[in-house]
């Protein structure tokens, strides 16, 4: 009897060890702050035969690690770390992008409230999602300052196209319960094409 206890409390704190990375399968142990955990937040934002070999960035925009193949992974949260202290709460929470080079573009002249430049249609993957957005409007950091609440998306997993042109998206639809590719910020310099995969009604079921 007593050999059967400590085999079953070896296997219980095995277990409970292994439980916080099962959610996230390997996501590294340790403060969410360090640069490993870090790395791994902001690159599994791609498929891994992307993430592998991606340039990762910290908030500065100085390389947490330097990466091969064009790519660049990042935070992209304009709304912050609830707890500065210790790090993003999750990948959720951090809105981690990885982008190619068109994309990165895009997303300089989005934050900078300027016209996006394009050579060619970019491409840039969020498999974290996101924590919501206004579909037709940007740069809304609440549901409650959305001109129309409906409109108002958190997304899951999804590929993003951002075109050198945005007129050539006009022929979609900004209708995002569907989950077919949709039109986010049509209208706008801004507008690009949400593509959803598996996943991606995670945080909010279509209506």
């Amino acid at each position: 009897m007593k050999r059967l206890f400590i085999i079953s409390l070896i296997s219980f704190l095995f277990i409970g060890c292994e439980a916080p990375n099962q959610a996230n399968p390997g996501e590294p142990a340790g403060p969410h702050t360090s640069a490993e955990w870090r790395i791994w937040a902001y690159s599994t934002a791609a498929p891994a035969f992307i993430a592998s070999n991606a340039t990762v960035l910290d908030a500065n925009m100085e390389p947490l690690r330097v990466g091969t193949n064009g790519w660049t992974c990042l935070a992209a949260s304009p709304r912050g770390m609830s707890d500065p202290e210790n790090g993003w709460k999750n990948p959720h929470e951090a809105m981690p992008v990885c982008a190619d080079g068109e994309s990165m573009k895009w997303m300089q002249g989005f934050m900078s409230q300027t016209e996006p430049k394009l050579d060619r249609d970019g491409f840039a993957w969020m498999l974290h999602g996101d924590t919501g957005e206004d579909n037709t409007t940007p740069m809304v950091m609440s549901k409650s300052d959305a001109k129309d609440p409906s409109q108002w998306i958190e997304s899951g997993p999804h590929l993003m196209l951002m075109p050198k042109n945005p007129k050539t998206l006009e022929g979609y639809s900004s209708d995002f319960n569907t989950g077919s590719p949709y039109v986010m910020f049509g209208g706008t310099p801004y507008a690009h094409l949400m593509i959803p995969v598996d996943n991606y009604y995670k945080y909010q079921a279509p209506k």
